[in-house]
């Protein structure tokens, strides 16, 4: 229970950091984390009534399966994909669904976002799944397609996709690792949309993803 008790306080301190650092909104997002055969899940609304300024006592915990083992509230809407992550991915123990503010610029337009600089490689081409509603078994279905065959991802850091039209989802080896995902991908985002306008800055990005993986090939041989 000590355990359980300090991961839901690490859960409302990155709700916290999120929030502050606008890599979500009141509109939406959940955060989640997997101790043992226990899941720590953010409640509905933690960003419309609680702006994301959330108590440990008000992180739900769950078993495996969803069900409600202790907390006053219901597991945020979007628990379906957070669930399916944890039965298709052992090796996830933490789960961010948020909105970043410039990841959602590629989602609205449906487009990928690709490495640019050296501390997003590991996470590959950030791929945007199709459209299904939010809080539907298809979206989680989306989500956990995206995922697979990203198994050393997970083990190594985290790896992520984009929801379209709605956000990014980031399956992590531990929480510290999945929020750091989060920023790293939202920095990049910003990177190629400071670069010039919507077609402009993904032709850079292909262009620099390119160079950039030749310059890494070079410095390891």
């Amino acid at each position: 229970m000590d355990e359980i008790q300090a991961m839901r306080e690490r859960i409302t301190y990155f709700g916290r950091m999120l929030f502050a650092r606008k890599l979500t909104d009141a509109a939406g997002g959940n955060i989640s984390a997997r101790v043992g055969d226990r899941v720590c899940i953010t409640p509905r609304f933690a960003g419309q009534k609680h702006q994301w300024q959330l108590r440990p006592e008000q992180v739900l915990v769950c078993d495996l399966d969803g069900n409600l083992l202790e907390g006053d509230g219901i597991p945020s809407r979007e628990s379906k994909a957070h669930f399916r992550l944890y039965h298709d991915y052992p090796d996830c123990t933490a789960v961010i669904h948020c909105h970043p503010r410039n990841v959602l610029v590629f989602c609205a337009h449906d487009q990928p976002i690709l490495p640019v600089i050296e501390a997003t490689v590991k996470f590959g081409e950030i791929k945007v799944v199709p459209f299904a509603l939010a809080h539907s078994q298809a979206l989680a279905d989306y989500v956990s397609g995206a995922i697979a065959g990203q198994e050393a991802r997970i083990r190594k850091h985290a790896a992520a996709v984009m929801a379209r039209w709605h956000g990014l989802f980031v399956a992590g080896k531990d929480i510290d690792a999945a929020f750091d995902a989060a920023e790293r991908i939202d920095t990049n985002a910003r990177i190629i949309l400071m670069s010039g306008a919507m077609a402009g800055g993904q032709a850079l990005a292909r262009e620099r993803y390119a160079a950039l993986l030749e310059e890494l090939a070079s410095a390891e041989k």
